[in-house]
């Protein structure tokens, strides 16, 4: 008869290759999300927060994203160290058969988005009526300088922690079984508070900006899962991770200038456009620069990284190079995505016809629109658009200026409906009318008789809305 009991550290080499190389693959999709904001420019929206920007490639990117975000703060030096130890407590590494650690390690897991998804529910919640404050520079400026000290966190300035005599009775909750489990699971983001705080606060304030209590917690409960993966990949195959090392330093790294770029970015957006271009220059130059001081903060970061090794004959050099290593990263990070931005926006506005093709002009009370529409057998375009939302400067700058959408755009009656004041009643009257409560921004398309024809509630490259605009008579 065969049996069915788990051999605790018995693998086949190829097992545990294939546990190796899965790992691997998590690590560089961690890279790749902290260091977003440098590398999704392709198409993306606001620029102010890596999960904003997710959420403007449509909902399913953004929660994936949170979930990458998971995964990350799983390897951070907080978390990855408890892995082992904390499959051990609730007894996944004891269990007679795979499936009952693969119930087990679920119930932790379950236990962990028992905490975090109510957190996304409540910092929607609490949003509300948001979006009219981060108008307000003092506003923008402090939330600048609260991921300015979640980023100092990860860079070792200071700890989120919990009182030591808390986090000793916490990390005594639980114990063997389904129950201990589920507690375990419900404490362990607060055990790992130094490490999971930064990323899980980030997170937080992104979902208090859009205000989305269905994104807001399908995002949180992802983020949630993320940090459970590895937990539930050992408790439940008894796979050997790699050990704890250096590696998890830059992890902490990468994420503390991921937010330090955000908090400038909050800044950059909120700026009057006519400042804001004063801080990039579509030139060569300027890019250069940028990428130029990114791969300084880089390089000194793998030397600190490498310092940070056992043994290490260049153990000296460790904080030095970190400290060394901040300012030109987060700069150079800084310049090279405004920088690409701004290098955009400069050849959107010298496109073809970009000189002949009139400007949309935009209405900006609703039943006059809707009048005029109606007398002059028209289409209508109805943007609704903020001064903190991102994505919706992006689609000014970028899609509202595009030459040709310009052009086909002429036989249209726009209408501009700026929701930065949550609090007006004439604005929540219009946005109730449309269906545009949920979140920022929403584009529609009404052909002449005054049906919606056309949605988007993301950002949209010109190409793309050029066609819903040619489609709609």
């Amino acid at each position: 008869m065969r049996s069915h009991s788990r051999h605790v550290g018995v693998q086949s080499p190829s097992f545990a290759s294939a546990s190796a190389l899965g790992l691997a693959l998590a690590s560089a999709l961690a890279f790749v999300l902290t260091l977003w904001p440098a590398i999704a420019l392709a198409d993306g929206g606001s620029d102010t927060a890596a999960f904003q920007r997710a959420l403007s490639h449509g909902v399913l990117f953004a929660l994936g994203a949170s979930y990458l975000f998971g995964v990350a703060t799983s390897l951070t030096p907080c978390v990855y160290p408890m892995i082992a130890i904390t499959v051990s407590v609730f007894g996944a590494k004891e269990a007679s058969s795979r499936m009952q650690g693969a119930l087990l390690s679920l119930t932790f897991v379950l236990g962990i988005v028992f905490l975090f998804a109510p957190m996304g529910v409540a910092s929607a919640l609490t949003g509300k009526g948001f979006g009219a404050a981060l108008g307000n520079p003092w506003v923008v400026a402090l939330i600048a300088i609260v991921f300015l000290s979640l980023a100092a966190s990860l860079f070792g300035a200071f700890e989120i922690a919990l009182p030591s005599s808390m986090q000793t009775r916490l990390s005594t909750v639980g114990g063997a079984g389904y129950r201990g489990a589920l507690l375990l699971g419900l404490v362990c983001g607060l055990v790992a508070a130094p490490c999971v705080g930064p990323f899980l606060f980030g997170l937080l304030g992104w979902i208090a900006t859009t205000r989305n209590v269905l994104v807001g917690s399908a995002a949180m409960t992802l983020y949630g899962l993320g940090l459970g993966t590895l937990f539930f990949a050992v408790g439940t195959f008894a796979v050997n991770l790699p050990k704890a090392g250096a590696w998890m330093m830059g992890i902490k790294w990468l994420g503390g200038v991921s937010l330090a770029y955000i908090a400038l970015g909050y800044i950059r957006d909120a700026l009057p456009a006519r400042s804001a271009q004063k801080l990039a220059h579509p030139g060569t130059l300027y890019g250069t620069v940028g990428l130029v001081l990114l791969a300084v903060g880089l390089t000194l970061a793998g030397i600190h990284i490498a310092a940070e090794r056992r043994r290490s004959s260049i153990a000296g050099w460790s904080k030095p190079t970190k400290l060394a290593s901040i300012v030109p990263a987060v700069v150079g990070l800084f310049m090279a995505v405004t920088w690409s931005q701004t290098a955009k926006s400069s050849i959107a506005a010298e496109g073809d016809g970009a000189k002949t093709a009139a400007e949309l002009q935009w209405e900006a009370n609703e039943s006059e629109a809707r009048a005029r529409a109606a007398s002059e057998h028209k289409p209508m375009l109805v943007d609704f658009g903020a001064a903190w939302c991102g994505a919706c400067k992006e689609l000014e700058e970028r899609t509202f200026t595009d030459p040709r959408v310009r052009t086909e755009g002429g036989r249209y009656v726009a209408l501009h409906v700026d929701a930065t004041n949550d609090d007006d009643p004439g604005v929540a009257r219009v946005r109730e009318k449309y269906g545009a409560t949920a979140g920022l921004p929403v584009v529609l398309l009404l052909d002449s008789a005054g049906r919606e024809a056309v949605r988007f509630t993301e950002f949209v490259p010109p190409d793309r809305f050029l066609a819903a605009l040619a489609s709609v008579h």
